[in-house]
C-alpha cells in the first residue's frame, strides 16, 4: 500500500517541476571541518593532560643501602642474618631455607653479628624440629613467623624487636 505522490495537473508540453531536494544525510564541508577541529582539540587536551608528570610522592622514610658486610647503618638497627638451611623434623628428606633480617635496638646491641649468629643457631635448632604440616598455608606461615620472632626476642633478651622473613623456601 504505497502512497504515490500527487502530481500537479500539467498541460501538454509543460515540464514537471523538479522534485524537492531531500537532505541526503551526508554532512556538509563546514560540518566536517568543525567536527575535525573539535576532535583535534579534544585529543590535544588529553595529550597535554597525560604529558604532565604527576608530582613526586612524599618520601616517608629515608632509604638506606646495605653495606658490603650486610649491615645497614646502625641508626636503622637492621642486620641481615646468614641463610639458614636444614632438613625438617618430618619428613626427614624435606629441606627448608630461611633468609631473614633482625630489627634491633642499635643503642643496646654493640655487635649485631654475634647476636645474629646466636639467633641463627637457635632458629636452626627450632626449624630442625618443625614438621612440614606446620609450615603449610598462610596460617602455618604466620605461626612460624610468630615462633621465630618469639625465639629471637628471648635469645636476645628483648633487644631484637622483630625477625623479618625475607624468603622461606621448602623443598
Amino acid at each position: 500500500m504505497a502512497v504515490e505522490p500527487e502530481l500537479p495537473d500539467l498541460t501538454p508540453g509543460e515540464t514537471p517541476p523538479p522534485p524537492p531536494r531531500v537532505a541526503s544525510g551526508a554532512p556538509s564541508l563546514l560540518q566536517t571541518v568543525l567536527a575535525t577541529l573539535v576532535v583535534t582539540a579534544m585529543a590535544g587536551a588529553m595529550g597535554a593532560l597525560f604529558a604532565v608528570p604527576p608530582p613526586p610522592a612524599p618520601e616517608l622514610a629515608p632509604k638506606t643501602e646495605p653495606t658490603p658486610g650486610g649491615v645497614v647503618p646502625a641508626a636503622s638497627g637492621l642486620f641481615e642474618m646468614p641463610p639458614i638451611v636444614t632438613n625438617l623434623g618430618s619428613p626427614k628428606d624435606t629441606w627448608i631455607r630461611l633468609e631473614a633480617s633482625i630489627v634491633f635496638d642499635a643503642k643496646a646491641v654493640q655487635h649485631p653479628e654475634t647476636l645474629a649468629e646466636d639467633i641463627a643457631g637457635d632458629e636452626l635448632a627450632y626449624l630442625h624440629t618443625v614438621a612440614l604440616s606446620q609450615v603449610e598455608g598462610p596460617i602455618g606461615l604466620e605461626n612460624i613467623r610468630q615462633d621465630l620472632n618469639e625465639r629471637a626476642a628471648i635469645r636476645s633478651g628483648g633487644k631484637v624487636s622483630e625477625l623479618v622473613i625475607r624468603t622461606l623456601v621448602v623443598q
